[in-house]
């Protein structure tokens, strides 16, 4: 009996201690993500003042960014597939200097115009602080723990949205598999790195949906609907991504000759495109979706192209913000066709298209809360459940595995 007790109370004395190392790591991940964060939100306004200034150049900065990473990157280049590949145990370490070799690939990328977002940073960020933190501590089976933490944190001092974090990084690494070891840590870390991202400044996008919905039959009918076009759209996405850079990578086996001509490229079609209307993360695209300003029937399949373009050149940047532009503004042109308030449609595919291209399903429905408000978690929760149905079980993460029984 005592041996139980003695058993039991070490293993809730080291959650404990678990659970209160998330709380440091969860602060200095927030105010990383609140430099980074701040500072695109300023490079982005700054490329908007001067665009024919700015994205000609795109080309030039994508050779730095390459060569940089080429030259002195290491294993870091390897992005996202790294932090994967360390979920899985097939890489140990995650090197430090990812954290500066990324946010200034990011920002080169948006100065001069590439389609691209941010939520893949944050996360990265937030891994490789966490790792290393872990990487250091006596503590037994620690590396998914410290990772999946240091994924909650980064997501949510980024985007202010602590529940979708601690979800999103629990299910990402493994569809259909929970990682709850490190569920009390992830909690801690992204409340914190939420709060602190919040207290230093961080701008966060909020709109709260006020229309008077039933849940009636023709609803739900609507909503699946909905939810089989995002779906399809969000995994035509992650594949399409997948095929593209494949595509270049064959054709231009140089990646310095790919950045180079794709970027040349690039930069004429978005000038030609509304000056830069598809340049950084979309965020214009997502603010006239809910503020009732000018949406394009095309503005959707535009975003989805030159993103697909943007970081199959070797470009740096998250997926996420673009697939929220994507989603909000397919979805004010299907709230006419399916006769819902236009907030309401542009939020659906703002949430949906995120959960179908990442085949997360926890997370996407958690941020609509989070960003549009509880009240409208049953529609959130049905589109994107039909949508994981019917997102081809893809994923912009091609290192994501999938564990369903």
């Amino acid at each position: 009996m005592k041996r139980r007790i003695h058993k039991a109370y070490d293993t809730y004395k080291g959650l404990v201690i678990i659970g209160l190392i998330g709380i440091p790591i969860g602060a200095v991940v927030g105010l990383i993500d609140t430099v980074f964060g701040r500072i695109l939100l300023k490079i982005t306004d700054f490329r908007n003042q001067y665009p024919l200034y700015l994205i000609p150049f795109l080309a030039l900065a994508g050779i730095a960014i390459v060569f940089c990473n080429m030259k002195f990157g290491g294993k870091s280049s390897g992005g996202m597939n790294l932090i994967f590949a360390v979920g899985h145990g097939e890489e140990e370490e995650i090197p430090f200097r990812l954290i500066p070799f990324i946010i200034s690939g990011t920002w080169l990328t948006h100065l001069f115009g590439g389609s691209a977002g941010r939520e893949g940073v944050a996360v990265q960020i937030g891994a490789a602080f966490s790792h290393w933190v872990g990487s250091r501590l006596p503590i037994k089976d620690k590396s998914n723990i410290f990772l999946v933490t240091g994924m909650a944190a980064g997501f949510a001092g980024l985007f202010e949205t602590p529940v979708a974090a601690v979800f999103f990084s629990m299910e990402v690494l493994v569809a259909g598999n929970l990682e709850y070891q490190a569920l009390l840590p992830a909690v801690t870390a992204a409340f914190t790195a939420s709060t602190v991202s919040k207290l230093l400044g961080l701008e966060k996008f909020t709109f709260a949906l006020t229309a008077d919905l039933d849940f009636h039959a023709g609803m739900i009918l609507k909503l699946v609907a909905l939810g089989v076009i995002f779906g399809m759209l969000g995994g035509a996405f992650s594949w399409i991504l997948k095929w593209t850079k494949a595509l270049l990578s064959e054709k231009l086996k140089n990646p310095l000759l790919r950045v180079a001509v794709t970027g040349v490229i690039l930069s004429i079609l978005l000038l030609l495109a509304h000056k830069g209307r598809y340049s950084g993360l979309g965020t214009n695209l997502i603010g006239n979706s809910f503020h009732g300003e000018q949406v394009f029937p095309y503005d959707w399949l535009l975003k989805f192209l030159f993103t697909v373009i943007t970081l199959s050149a070797g470009f740096q940047g998250g997926e996420v913000t673009p697939l929220f532009a994507i989603g909000s503004s397919l979805g004010v042109m299907l709230a006419g066709v399916f006769q819902l308030p236009v907030e309401v449609a542009a939020a659906l595919g703002y949430v949906s298209m995120f959960g179908s291209a990442t085949n997360t399903f926890f997370a996407p429905v958690f941020i609509g809360g989070e960003v549009f408000g509880y009240d409208y978690i049953p529609y959130f929760f049905l589109v994107c459940a039909v949508g994981y149905v019917f997102n081809m079980d893809k994923s912009i993460y091609t290192l994501q595995k999938k564990q369903y029984k």
